[in-house]
């Protein structure tokens, strides 16, 4: 399997305009929170009821594994960020089915039309994952990193993509 740098560079070689990045930045998060949404149902009382498993938690679940393989701490991060897009899957499922699908719906296709303009207007490049499908796990990492980035952390790990994608 390929490291962290691998998948990252690989991410951001599709990402190299600031705007599309930017985008990115809306896009992704609501996209999350739409699976996080739709798939909050159905759920199942485990624990003598103390949680709900749901395909979201299962998703994210797995997600996160992928990612604590992939490096510890931003595993770790990305966890946190896994288990609050599930509670927000669960608030969204609470309600009736229509406000339920709304929800749900409405984050996706928005999320998506966030994504798309940055990839035709200002990428003009097609989606990472259209290449590679396990780019859309590393898309929501790629923001978490790009965030860290911004924060002035993790700067070997930025100069290592730079430096594989020339940016």
């Amino acid at each position: 399997m390929r490291s962290l740098t691998d998948q990252l560079s690989q991410y951001a070689a599709y990402h190299r305009d600031r705007r599309n990045v930017a985008t990115h930045f809306i896009g992704i998060p609501l996209i999350v929170l739409a699976i996080a949404a739709l798939l909050s149902k159905p759920a199942w009382a485990v624990f003598s009821g103390a949680f709900m498993l749901t395909p979201a938690c299962v998703l994210f679940a797995l997600a996160t594994l992928y990612y604590l393989w992939l490096d510890v701490p931003l595993g770790i991060a990305m966890g946190c960020v896994s288990a609050l897009s599930a509670a927000f899957g669960q608030w969204a499922a609470s309600h009736d089915t229509a406000v339920w699908l709304a929800i749900g719906i409405g984050l996706f296709v928005t999320g998506w039309v966030f994504q798309f303009v940055g990839h035709v207007r200002y990428e003009h490049r097609k989606p990472a994952f259209v290449d590679d499908i396990i780019g859309l796990l590393i898309g929501p990492l790629f923001i978490l990193v790009e965030l860290m980035f911004g924060l002035g952390l993790m700067r070997d790990l930025r100069e290592a993509i730079e430096a594989r994608t020339a940016r």
